[in-house]
């Protein structure tokens, strides 16, 4: 995927200024992670280098998000969480893996 551009923008999701990093993407997963994560600032890393565009959200400053983790990972707010257009999860995943489902 040589020559994608990697486009990142900051959404305001609520009144109290929380905000969602948001990749200008075409439909792949949605990454649920935590600023301080190391696992998710590698994997977030190795998405970019491998040109795959994701949406990110910060769990920390999303409760709904929180929950849904939850929900993938037997009650455990466990990062980085992907969640894909198909309904499928991976937790801290390797990016092979991810190539894997995403056929690529």
């Amino acid at each position: 995927m040589a020559g994608v551009r990697w486009h990142t923008r900051f959404i305001n999701t609520s009144t109290n200024s929380r905000s969602r990093i948001v990749a200008m993407t075409t439909q792949t997963f949605t990454m649920y992670s935590t600023q301080w994560c190391g696992y998710c600032k590698r994997l977030k890393s190795d998405l970019q280098r491998a040109g795959i565009e994701f949406t990110e959200i910060d769990i920390e400053h999303d409760a709904e998000s929180a929950a849904l983790v939850e929900k993938a990972n037997n009650g455990n707010q466990t990062v980085p969480t992907l969640i894909f257009t198909d309904g499928t999860s991976m937790t801290n995943p390797s990016l092979a893996k991810i190539k894997e489902h995403l056929a690529l």
